[in-house]
Order: structure tokens, then sequence, then C-alpha cells
């Protein structure tokens, strides 16, 4: 089986152009004004040269009403939740029919089962390193930790995944395993990703 590539923190149309054209599943878009790949209040979604890339907005602890409105405006496929919003948050959006990725950050103190209350309304899980900040933080966990999660929702890893990873996430096993993200690893600056390297790891997962 093929591995999802999610490729997050895009901004640029031409970049998002480019990268369309390596074929990943999924590309992430921040709408956090923290992060140094935040969209901007601005941003026009970029006309994508395929619908089979689906488009996930990225939020920290916003609002639902905000994240349902701009969902809505950007014609997103998912909204990732990336803060600490509790299971309402998952809730409310599944609502609305709207699909959600969770985002959780992963140390060697991270309780798995704080994931059970998400599961009815979240189609897949994020296991992201834990760090000073909400994502972004360039460095990947143990991902032996993972043997401990339980669940039956689907995830993806994320934190610092880079080419030479490829190795390492090919060899990974867990029955609900089924993709990666990618970021600051493929990056020339933030929100800028090198299509070489973006390519490069698509083609070695698939």
């Amino acid at each position: 089986m093929s591995l999802l590539v999610k490729v997050c923190g895009m901004r640029e149309a031409q970049n998002c152009q480019a990268v369309t054209s390596c074929k990943p599943d999924l590309m992430g878009f921040i709408f956090y004004e923290k992060s140094p790949r935040f969209v901007g209040h601005n941003f026009t979604m970029p006309e994508l040269l395929s619908n089979d890339v689906k488009r996930v907005g990225v939020f920290v602890n916003e609002s639902v009403d905000e994240m349902v409105k701009l969902a809505d405006q950007h014609r997103l496929d998912f909204v990732q939740l990336h803060g600490d919003e509790n299971a309402d948050f998952a809730k409310a959006l599944y609502e609305k029919h709207i699909k959600v990725i969770k985002a959780f950050r992963v140390d060697e103190h991270f309780d798995f089962n704080t994931t059970q209350s998400y599961t009815p309304y979240v189609d897949y899980f994020l296991f992201d390193t834990k760090g000073q900040h909400y994502g972004g933080n360039a460095m990947r966990f143990n991902w032996d930790l993972l043997q401990q999660y339980k669940g039956k929702t689907p995830f993806l890893l994320s934190g610092g995944i880079k080419q030479e990873h490829m190795n390492e996430v090919s060899a990974f096993k867990h029955s609900q395993f089924v993709g990666i993200d990618i970021n600051s690893g493929v990056e020339l600056s933030p929100g800028v990703k090198s299509i070489e390297k973006v390519k490069e790891i698509i083609q070695e997962l698939n």
C-alpha cells in the first residue's frame, strides 16, 4: 500500500501549482497568525491543477464559526485542529459535515488514551513532535512511542520528516499508519517548498 503524502505550510500560488504537479494527496494551508507560514489575511486559494489534491486548512484554537466560514470560503476538504481543541470542536465540525484531522503533540509523556474522545468525529489523527510551538518545530519524535496507540482512527506521521528519513518511514509498521506530513524538511524558505525534494519523497513512497 502506498502512503499518503500531505505537503503542509503552502502559501504561494506558483509554488502550489508546482507542488501539485508532484501529485501529493493533501496540501495544507495554515490559518494561524503566529506561524511563519500563515497564509495571510487576504489569502486566495490557488486554483490547483487537480481535484485529487485535497485542501486542508490548519487552525490553532480558532472558533468553530470562523473555521466553518473559512472552510466554505476556501473550499477546504479537511479542517486540521492543531491546537488544544477538545473533542467538542471536532464534534461541532463533524455535525456540519466537515472532515476533521486532529493533531497531537507527542513526547514520552503523551497519553494516547486522550485520542479516544475524538474518534467518532475525526477522519485522521496527526502525530507531531511536542515542542515550544504549535507545529513547525522541525524535530522528530521517537516513533516507537506510537506502538502505544491502540485506536482505530488512521494516522499521519509528522515532525521534521525529510527525504533522508524515507527508509525509516518505509520500515515503520503500525496497522493505522497511512501517511506522512512534510513541511519544513522540504522547504527553501517558510512557505516555499523545494519541488525536487517533494518529488523525491513522493516517488520513493509510491
